[in-house]
């Protein structure tokens, strides 16, 4: 069995979310958007998918690392074209990401699931088949109703509750948004979704990620107050000694990191300085699939969990395979949007969420998703 090619197809679609000025989401009025599929087809028609936005997959990236690296290869080879492509990164000044390994890997694995008829999460491991998930939500916005004040979180976080949650994670507000960064609101937040939930459910708050060593002190001391389970992100995580004098000044756990670059090399040297108390990986963002299980395995071996960032199929498969990860990350969730509804590539959710808080890991082979083919065809801008 040979890799006989590696494809996208760029598709557009309405987008309900809209990007600031720094990049965070927020609802808005539905546009046209793309999206990328990455497409690896083997020589006996067994194909695997992947989605990414198309300028993390570009076709230079293609070319010059994707097929000459793997194109001839025998797909279940995936740690040894995986390595090949790490080999790659130095060289190719930064044109090849993490974030470009980690969907291409996820195909393989998708490739690999679908010819043997199990889902990834299965052949990882297959520690369960259920994980509780917690409500992620959106940043702060300047929108009326949305999460605009200390009141509307604390709403939102009812609603929350109501739906099944039995933990909710918070992203409170960031520039451009005319006040922030202001500590104070953000605690204020907390404390009315504390208020609003009452002492049973488990809240996280994702700090604002240029605070100052006091400003996050401040922060996390007050969070303690509130019996907040962790706190993520509030400083730059390339200042390793930051993240170290704030988990050696704090009874709360400090998780991290969540964006920071170097694969488990960086998540190791987190873990020997003592910056963490949770360790933190995705699949999107280490290189894939892969080395994110390399994450969770460290991170096992010094008897940490490690909470896998961000949803979607690809963090499934790997909490599906390991014991040391409490929750999946489910959203990000808005008072103005509907999670549950699925984007229209797909022709289900890969994470719908049961009345008591609990996502099901998907049954189908692969990655599990429900891919609407016939969409992407009609909707097809070009293909790579």
């Amino acid at each position: 069995m040979k890799i006989e090619s590696i494809n996208t197809t760029t598709f557009s679609w309405m987008s309900p979310r809209v990007s600031d000025s720094a990049g965070h989401s927020h609802p808005g009025d539905p546009h046209s958007a793309t999206m990328a599929m990455l497409t690896i087809t083997a020589d006996d028609g067994t194909q695997g998918f992947s989605f990414a936005p198309p300028e993390i997959v570009r076709p230079y990236v293609l070319d010059a690392f994707f097929r000459k690296v793997m194109v001839g290869q025998d797909p279940f080879d995936r740690e040894r074209l995986w390595q090949d492509l790490v080999l790659w990164q130095r060289g190719s000044a930064h044109q090849l990401t993490e974030r470009a390994m980690s969907f291409v890997e996820q195909a393989l694995w998708d490739l690999i699931g679908r010819k043997l008829n199990l889902p990834v999460w299965k052949i990882l491991g297959g520690y369960r088949d259920k994980v509780p998930a917690y409500g992620s939500t959106m940043c702060g916005d300047e929108l009326r109703g949305g999460l605009s004040t200390p009141q509307e979180y604390g709403d939102f976080a009812e609603k929350l509750v109501a739906r099944g949650y039995k933990a909710i994670k918070l992203h409170t507000w960031m520039p451009p948004v005319a006040f922030a960064p202001d500590p104070k609101m953000d605690v204020k937040a907390c404390a009315a979704v504390r208020e609003a939930v009452g002492p049973d459910i488990e809240l996280m708050l994702d700090g604002y990620h240029w605070y100052s060593r006091s400003d996050a002190l401040y922060i996390g001391k007050e969070l303690e107050k509130l019996r907040f389970a962790w706190f993520e992100e509030p400083m730059q995580e390339e200042s390793m000694s930051s993240y170290a004098w704030l988990a050696d000044n704090l009874q709360i756990d400090v998780i991290g990191p969540e964006s920071l670059g170097g694969k488990y090399h960086s998540r190791a040297d987190w873990v020997k300085a003592g910056a963490c108390d949770i360790l933190r990986a995705g699949a999107n963002g280490v290189g894939g699939i892969s080395p994110c299980l390399k994450v969770a395995n460290l991170a096992e071996a010094f008897g940490m969990n490690c909470e896998v960032h961000g949803n979607g199929a690809a963090s499934l498969a790997v909490i599906g395979a390991i014991k040391n990860c409490r929750w999946y990350e489910r959203g990000l969730l808005h008072p103005f949007l509907d999670y549950d509804q699925p984007a229209p590539w797909l022709n289900s959710l890969v994470d719908p969420m049961d009345s008591e808080g609990n996502v099901q890991l998907p049954a189908r082979p692969g990655l599990g998703e429900d891919i609407n083919f016939a969409y992407i065809e009609a909707n097809t801008i070009s293909h790579g």
